[in-house]
């Protein structure tokens, strides 16, 4: 891509941490969806025999995931430690940067999940989706880099905001933009209540269809 963020020429170092940055974002989220359909039909057993609260599955995965997220940030830590110096301050609202996109991943769980019992190619098209919203989302390019009249399709991946927003202050020690931020925690607020909405309206014919 030739991509550079800053206007001058970027070290192959700088780099990869940018790079890093948006790619522990993007695992995340991906991780979740590609998992989400296959979590109820590869646990019937809870769905015919146990009385089980199913809508648990999906914050378990989710879980593993930012498990994963944790690990992933202390190896970027490490690496920007050795290569480049002590991070920014800012790099501690990590947590806060992502929080609209885990409730964005928890809501689309929960949907997958459902969907996932009735449809079962639903965990086809989901490993082709989260692959086009990698690119197109910033994470191999910044958003400046797309001609200005492409630009607005860049919102229409869930993860733009949240990647760039890591970067901001993982890499260049910016506060959060809050406006923005607020915008993002709303429509996280509102799909995590649909998607669960959705799971618990669907889930009366899970043990009819498995």
């Amino acid at each position: 891509f030739k991509a550079r963020w800053n206007d001058d020429d970027s070290s192959n170092t700088e780099f990869a941490l940018i790079l890093f940055a948006g790619l522990m974002v993007f695992n995340m989220f991906a991780e979740c969806c590609n998992r989400a359909p296959l979590l109820i039909t590869s646990n019937v057993v809870y769905v015919k025999r146990v009385i089980f609260p199913l809508e648990i599955l999906p914050i378990i995965s989710l879980g593993s995931s930012l498990f994963h997220l944790l690990v992933s940030f202390i190896v970027w830590l490490l690496f920007y430690s050795v290569f480049v110096g002590a991070p920014p301050l800012t790099s501690v609202l990590l947590p806060v940067v992502v929080l609209p996109l885990i409730l964005m991943t928890l809501g689309f769980s929960w949907i997958l999940a459902s969907l996932g019992v009735y449809l079962r190619d639903v965990a086809q098209v989901v490993g082709v989706v989260t692959l086009v919203l990698m690119y197109l989302s910033p994470i191999f390019y910044p958003v400046s880099m797309m001609p200005e009249q492409y630009r607005p399709f860049m919102s229409i991946s869930p993860l733009t905001s949240t990647v760039e927003q890591a970067r901001d202050v993982l890499m260049w020690g910016k506060g959060l933009d809050w406006s923005s931020w607020s915008i993002s925690m709303l429509v996280g607020i509102l799909l995590g209540w649909l998607g669960l909405a959705w799971f618990q309206k669907t889930r009366r014919g899970f043990a009819d269809v498995l």
